[in-house]
């Protein structure tokens, strides 16, 4: 997917909001997708990119988390964390499928469909410049925010 124009799309986020893809033109985003809200790796991942989120914004960049969850479980969790950033809800799972983040994976012994936790960059122009599939939660972030320096 790097290089490759990002599928636009819209989703109702936290904050009463809805939101854009093509409306953010002119600015980088971070995209994580992440599997469940108030979940140990969640929280840390969540944590982590509150603690930098002054440094993506200063590279020019902001920041989005999308999960499975319902905005009302979403408000919940951004509230209890204090996240700056917006949290939107993908129900449908419509934005996991463009991104291809849907897997299926094993827990319990059992297989499961699941969103494996992914991180995308997107440039201002809109194209797709990094991607990190099958995130490991430490240290992920500090890469993140090392690669958008860059742009």
């Amino acid at each position: 997917m790097p290089n490759q124009a990002a599928p636009d799309f819209t989703l109702p986020s936290t904050g009463n909001k809805t939101f854009q893809l093509q409306a953010i033109r002119g600015k980088h985003l971070v995209i994580y997708f992440y599997p469940k809200d108030s979940t140990p790796g969640c929280t840390t991942e969540g944590a982590d990119f509150t603690q930098h989120y002054a440094d993506f914004q200063a590279a020019g960049c902001d920041v989005v988390g999308i999960s499975r969850d319902s905005l009302k479980s979403h408000e919940n969790f951004k509230h209890k964390m204090g996240f700056p950033f917006e949290l939107l809800s993908d129900p449908d799972e419509t934005v996991c499928e463009l991104f291809g983040v849907m897997k299926l994976k094993n827990m319990y012994g059992k297989q499961v469909r699941g969103i494996e936790r992914s991180t995308f960059v997107i440039d201002k122009e809109g194209a797709i410049r990094q991607e990190w599939r099958g995130v490991k939660v430490p240290g992920h972030v500090e890469t993140v925010l090392s690669f958008v320096k860059t742009l």
